[in-house]
Order: C-alpha cells, then sequence, then structure tokens
C-alpha cells in the first residue's frame, strides 16, 4: 500500500535564499560583451583560427601548363615574339617570317689578315634544319654577308621559328600545302628573287640541305653554288643496303639503325619517330615516316593522319618535347657544356607561339603524305648536280655521322668536303669560326681568288 507524504513548506532560510537566486538575471542577459574579437579559450588555443574545410575555403590555383619550361597557358601569335630586326613575307596567304643581314663594307677585310678578299656579290639564303629556326644562323650572318660582299637572307620554314602557323587538311582550297617541301623550295626561289640578283648561294643545314637541293632540281639557273652542312639527305648505311637514299629521312646515329634491339611494333616506331621533335629529333622523327611504308598493309595512311590531327597526338608531342626538347639541343653539340642559356632560349622561344604543336604535327603528316614531282629519289639525282658543292660535316656529329655526309660529297661530282674537329651537328654554332673559314675558302675558290694564294689548311 503506497504512502502518500504531505508536501511541507521549505523553512524559512532557504526560502528566502531560493527566491534571491530566481530574482536575477540569466547569465547571458546580464551584461553585454563589448565590441571586438571574443576572448582566448581553451578550445580556441587548441583549435587555431582558420579556414574549415568544406565550408567555403578557396581551392588552391590552378598549376599552368609548361613545355620545356615555357609557359602554354599564355600563348601568343608569332609576331608578337618578332625581334627588332624581324621580317615578315607573305607567300601564299603565310606570313613567312625572316632576317636580313646587309653587307658592311668596313668589314670586308677578316682581322689579322693583309690579303684583300674578291667580293663574291653573290646573296646568301639560309635554310635551317628540322626543329630549328633562323637563330641557329645568328652567330653566322653578319660575317656571312662580309664574306659574301652581299646580303644574306635566313628565313623560318613553315612549322618553325616565328612563321605563321597556317591551318591545312587534305581537303583545302589552298593551292599549295604550307607544310609540304614544294611550299619550302617556293619560299626559296621567292627570297632569291626579293634578293633582286637572279641567283643566290644556298646554305642549308641538316634537313635544310634538302630544300637546297630540291631548289637547285626545281630552278638550277637560279643557284650559284650550294652549301650543305650536317645534310640530312642520306639515311645512315644499314648492314646490306649502303647506298639507301630516303630524302630527307635520317636517322641519329650508325647504331641506331643497326640495333637489333629495336621495336618490331608499328606504333613503337611511330613513337620513337616523336621522340626527335626538336633538333636531334629530326633523325626519328622521320624514321616514322619510313615506318609508314611497312604499315600501310595494315594500318590505313587516313587513319594515321587522323591520328596525328587528334588532341591525344597534340598532347603526345607536348610531353616529348618537355620530356626531351632541351636535352636534344645539347647532344646535338659535341661539348654539351658549352650550351647557354641564351642557346636554350633561342630554340625554345618558338614554344611561346600559339598553335605551335599541331604545326608541327602537320609538318609530320606532310613528309608521310607528300608525292614528289619525280618519280626518281634527289638522292638518286645527286651526279646530276653541276654547280660548286661544300660539304661540311662536324667529326663527332651523333646525328648525321661524318660518314654520311662524306659518302654524299663523294655523290656529288666536284664536291668540296670539310671536317670541322670537336664539332657535332651544329658547325655554324659550336665551331663559328672554323665553318666561317671553310666557307671563304670555297666560295673564293669558285668564284674568287685561288684559295691556295690565300689560306691554311682547313682544322
Amino acid at each position: 500500500m503506497r504512502m502518500l507524504l504531505p508536501l511541507r513548506p521549505p523553512p524559512p532560510a532557504v526560502a528566502n535564499h531560493l527566491s534571491t537566486v530566481q530574482s536575477r538575471p540569466p547569465p547571458l542577459l546580464r551584461s553585454r560583451r563589448a565590441a571586438g574579437p571574443p576572448p582566448p579559450s581553451a578550445a580556441a588555443a587548441e583549435f587555431p583560427a582558420g579556414p574549415v574545410p568544406g565550408a567555403g575555403a578557396q581551392m588552391p590555383p590552378r598549376r599552368r601548363r609548361t613545355v620545356a619550361g615555357i609557359d602554354q597557358d599564355d600563348l601568343l601569335d608569332p609576331e608578337a615574339l618578332a625581334d627588332p630586326d624581324s621580317c615578315f613575307y607573305e607567300i601564299n596567304g603565310v606570313r613567312v617570317h625572316h632576317k636580313v643581314c646587309a653587307h658592311d663594307n668596313d668589314g670586308d677585310q677578316s682581322p689579322g689578315s693583309s690579303v684583300a678578299r674578291t667580293k663574291i656579290g653573290l646573296p646568301i639564303v639560309l635554310l635551317h634544319g628540322f626543329g630549328a629556326s633562323v637563330f641557329s644562323w645568328s652567330r653566322v650572318m653578319r660575317p656571312l654577308a662580309r664574306i659574301a660582299g652581299a646580303k644574306v637572307l635566313a628565313f623560318d620554314r613553315p612549322a618553325f621559328g616565328l612563321t605563321s602557323r597556317a591551318g591545312w587538311s587534305g581537303d583545302d582550297t589552298k593551292p599549295l600545302n604550307p607544310y609540304s617541301m614544294a611550299f619550302s623550295v617556293m619560299a626559296t626561289l621567292a627570297f632569291i628573287d626579293q634578293l633582286g640578283t637572279g641567283k643566290a648561294v644556298l646554305v642549308g643545314h641538316s634537313a635544310g640541305c634538302s630544300v637546297a637541293v630540291e631548289a637547285y632540281f626545281e630552278a638550277p639557273e637560279r643557284v650559284a653554288a650550294l652549301v650543305l652542312v650536317a645534310p640530312a639527305i642520306f639515311a645512315p648505311s644499314k648492314k646490306g643496303n649502303p647506298d639507301s637514299g630516303v630524302g630527307e629521312q635520317q636517322g641519329p646515329e650508325d647504331k641506331d639503325s643497326d640495333d637489333s634491339s629495336a621495336p618490331s611494333n608499328p606504333f613503337a616506331r611511330i613513337w620513337t619517330g616523336f621522340l626527335g621533335m626538336f633538333m636531334w629529333l629530326a633523325g626519328l622523327i622521320l624514321k616514322a615516316a619510313m615506318a609508314v611504308q611497312d604499315m600501310v598493309s595494315a594500318l590505313s595512311r587516313k587513319v594515321l593522319v587522323a591520328f596525328l590531327r587528334s588532341s591525344l597526338a597534340a598532347a603526345m608531342v607536348r610531353l616529348v618535347m618537355d620530356k626531351f626538347g632541351v636535352t636534344g639541343v645539347h647532344n646535338a653539340w659535341y661539348d654539351p657544356s658549352k650550351v647557354t642559356d641564351h642557346v636554350i632560349q633561342g630554340y625554345t622561344k618558338p614554344l611561346r607561339s600559339r598553335g605551335w604543336e599541331k604545326a608541327l604535327l602537320e609538318h609530320t603528316i606532310s613528309m608521310i603524305t607528300d608525292t614528289p614531282k619525280s618519280k626518281v629519289p634527289v638522292s638518286k639525282r645527286l651526279s646530276e648536280i653541276s654547280c660548286p658543292v661544300l660539304v661540311v660535316t662536324g667529326d663527332t656529329d651523333r646525328l648525321v655521322p661524318a660518314s654520311n655526309a662524306e659518302r654524299l660529297a663523294r655523290a656529288i661530282p666536284g664536291a668540296t668536303f670539310e671536317v670541322i674537329k670537336n664539332c657535332g651537328h651544329l658547325p655554324q654554332e659550336e665551331r663559328a669560326e672554323e665553318f666561317l673559314s671553310a666557307v671563304e675558302r670555297f666560295l673564293q675558290g669558285a668564284f674568287g681568288t685561288p684559295v691556295e694564294q690565300m689560306f691554311q689548311p682547313a682544322v
């Protein structure tokens, strides 16, 4: 049975205390805190102030893309990158970047020489190699103008340097593919006309030698002489086929051509070709064009071209150039330690041009798809050259072996052959003085005073 206890009132002292407590205002309403940050507390010390994840915190800035140290997020039109002495000449809608160095009458005589040179009076057109530009001639343009006693002109072939990156597709209504050999030949002859002398000496380097020789066969009456530097016309000799000529197609070294471990998969060979994108990459990317002949039966040429025009191919080009571009420049020199920042900047400057990777791919496509006017390859017509010819090579060229250049010189009737010691693939840059001496001896022997009376043997 539950018992009910009566409720008794609290004692008087306790009742007075309760009434006092109930009459006080709540603590939060007791007083207003002065404006300002809250006082530090134990919680604040343990969890310092800062953005709370997921509560409106700012994301870190997006990492900018670079290729060989060149920012790819702010690319410019080529003309915006022009130097003070740059010129542009429009050919078939392509703005061709070039530079001209005029003859200086005050510099007719070489320092330390008491022999007056005969005035050659012939202008010179300079043709750079794969992955290069007019920059590769910067050390020798003015001295060559003195040697020739006339203007010297160098221009950037489409896809290289600061020449405009023209769009192109197989069904274009444009009269000529700007990335083709035919366009480069046409541009060469147009610049000879611009110089206003009727004919000129053509100086080609590496793949530019093919342009020089093709221009000669197109208009021999307008070419006074040929100077072929590290010429990429013959491929390095292969076992069982020592005299195979492939035009511009050029492997980097004999050991690469004979290496039994080379990949046999066609796609691997195409990738190997892309490793040649810049300077020394001239050899390997051109080898990819050779590989196409073996894979036509398995892979449609149209499919290959479509791939080379895809965003994936462009991404591959950027990746390869980023990883191997600067290395390629170093490998082109006999002594890589002498490659200065100025040289690297000169070769990577075109990477700031909008559309450079697509233009490089279009140049590759042109090498694969071009059909030459003559069914006989240039390498088989060398015996038809009748103008004076000088072939110059570095003794330690890793890309076009000196033996290859010598074989070319033997194939051209009456050609002069010069070897520059302790020199790689770029005699006009690495050994500029020796290169100029070789050219001067040649031009004086062909058009001026007999060289035996004026010069010592080549070094």
